[in-house]
């Protein structure tokens, strides 16, 4: 449903979907086992939910939440999560959300900043905003939310009237989404109705999505995205705070019994789920597209999923919370022949821009550029820094004009966002990701980028992770390997000396002549595949070297 002149709310495709398919299945919570073993779900339609979503905002302006108040939302993922969203929405109010992964500095920081009004959460985050009273200070208004992920608004003596939502215009704020902080520190970054609108329609058209598909989002603000898509939300049995710790038992489960056609989730929660899929002999026909995101996906991911996605394939868009989708690829271009001889030279491939998404790479600066006329285009095949425009790309942080200067660029009346990531183009017009801007490794004799030289490593080590760090300061930084401990590495010497052949294969790798062993490495928390490469080399700069020059 395209916006119109008098209203761009993204809460408008729920009322459609509710007049058009309000037999349809819109969400699905699981409550339990059956006798029979089968999951038991709280279903709703989307008629249904889109009462629940009037209940909400109901019960939202019963207690004095306003247009153009902003929400902290601190519920559980499930009924909540969505229900409330959608009522924020219609009532032209601002939801707040942040990843409570971060960690409690990174999160009070956040509340703090983005000033919220109204708080509306679980009895833990009520009891939290009461605690740290200085971070919450803005907060006029706390709404009860139940724990429960089933949990429905009920308030007393108010009978949902179906009203429309108010009308918003599409540069008027709908949401402030939170960075994660990966690699620094986390920002709100201002949506807008008429981005959301965009991101909904990219979605569709880039992924080829029908109303009538069944979703299963491993990351909770993915749902968000569904009712507009007309696609059931099945929420899956998952802790968002400690998604590594998944059972993938449970996701399979759910994902065959619903027959399950989409999923969203990070390379690390699928290669748990394709280990269970091969080990038990699994395969997922449902599945027509894994969506595979928040880092690299690792070449062993795509070929294992051919074992198990009969009737689909892993797709992994490139993007941020600033910009997404921005290109994509999938398991079947990947494999080809002709991109895999590159992986070693030009890092990860993401694909080709998505329609109506202009992608630049431009000479690398760590100073803010004001203007378009400033920068230095790059020819193929170059590195540089990605730069991306388009109507998903937003424009500004919030009570951040200093992050904004530094990412945004103006040109004309449009803006580009600074990726904060290197990368190139190669000759068939793919775009290569070859590693985060503040992550390179500036040596005395070059430039070294994190994916094209752990590229390198991984193609002979399948499933184990590696990180290029610098030792010291740029500019003569000395660029070093750490390597996740696993069992791979037992023999010592037989693995010292498989390293040593390995760097010395390729020209890029060759400079690399110290090693590390890392028991576990640190990772964000909202994927648990980014690695936290600015730590390990904190780490390395006093740890000893497994393997260093002298036997090098």
């Amino acid at each position: 449903m395209p916006p119109t002149d008098a209203n761009a709310n993204i809460a408008r495709h729920l009322i459609t979907m509710a007049a058009s398919r309000p037999e349809g299945l819109a969400l699905l919570v699981p409550r339990g086992r059956k006798s029979s073993g089968e999951i038991d779900y709280l279903s709703l339609t989307f008629a249904e939910l889109a009462t629940e979503v009037d209940a909400w905002r109901h019960d939202l302006q019963r207690r004095g939440v306003h247009r153009g108040d902003r929400v902290l939302v601190m519920v559980k993922p499930g009924l909540p999560l969505i229900a409330l969203a959608f009522a924020l929405f219609q009532l032209g109010a601002v939801p707040v959300i942040i990843d409570p992964g971060m960690g409690l500095k990174n999160f009070l920081g956040c509340v703090t900043s983005s000033r919220p009004r109204a708080l509306a959460g679980i009895p833990l985050a009520r009891l939290i905003s009461r605690v740290f009273r200085s971070a919450f200070s803005s907060v006029e208004i706390r709404v009860p939310v139940s724990a429960s992920p089933l949990a429905r608004a009920n308030p007393p003596g108010i009978a949902p009237s179906g009203s429309e939502p108010v009308a918003s215009g599409a540069d008027d704020l709908a949401a402030i989404l939170f960075t994660s902080g990966s690699t620094g520190a986390p920002k709100g970054v201002c949506y807008e109705h008429g981005m959301f609108d965009a991101q909904v329609r990219l979605i569709r058209e880039t992924y080829d999505i029908v109303p009538g598909e069944i979703d299963l989002p491993m990351l909770p603000i993915f749902a968000l995205f569904n009712p507009a898509l007309g696609m059931t939300t099945v929420v899956p049995e998952i802790d968002p705070s400690r998604p590594a710790s998944v059972d993938p038992a449970k996701i399979v489960q759910a994902i065959r019994q619903m027959k399950v056609t989409n999923s969203f989730g990070s390379p690390t929660l699928w290669r748990k789920i394709m280990d269970h899929c091969l080990t038990h002999n699994v395969p997922l026909p449902s599945l027509r597209r894994v969506l595979c995101a928040g880092a690299p996906v690792p070449l062993s991911l795509y070929a294992d999923s051919q074992k198990i996605l009969t009737g689909g394939a892993i797709y992994s868009p490139y993007g941020a919370t600033e910009a997404l989708p921005v290109s994509s690829t999938q398991t079947f271009e990947v494999l080809r022949r002709e991109v895999l001889k590159e992986n070693v030279h030009f890092g990860t491939c993401v694909g080709r821009p998505v329609a109506g998404m202009d992608v630049s790479i431009i000479g690398i600066s760590d100073e803010p550029i004001a203007t378009f006329a400033e920068v230095r285009e790059l020819p193929r095949g170059e590195i540089g820094e990605v730069i991306v425009r388009g109507p998903v790309v937003t424009r500004r942080y919030d009570a951040r004009d200093d992050a904004t200067a530094a990412a945004k660029i103006r040109d004309g009346a449009t803006f580009w966002h600074r990726m904060g990531d290197c990368g190139r183009f190669d000759e068939a017009g793919r775009l290569w990701f070859c590693g985060r801007k503040v992550e390179r490794v500036i040596t005395p004799t070059g430039t070294l980028f994190t994916d094209p030289c752990e590229q390198v490593f991984r193609m002979t080590f399948a499933g184990i992770r590696v990180a290029l760090i610098g030792l010291g300061k740029p500019g003569a930084m000395e660029p070093a390997l750490v390597v996740e401990d696993s069992p791979i590495s037992e023999n010592r010497t037989l693995f010292a000396g498989i390293l040593k052949q390995t760097a010395q294969s390729q020209p890029h790798t060759a400079g690399i002549r110290k090693f590390f062993l890392h028991p576990r490495f640190p990772v964000d928390r909202r994927h648990n595949a980014k690695i936290h490469r600015l730590t390990l080399a904190k780490w390395a700069a006093t740890a000893r070297p497994f393997l260093s020059d002298s036997e090098a």
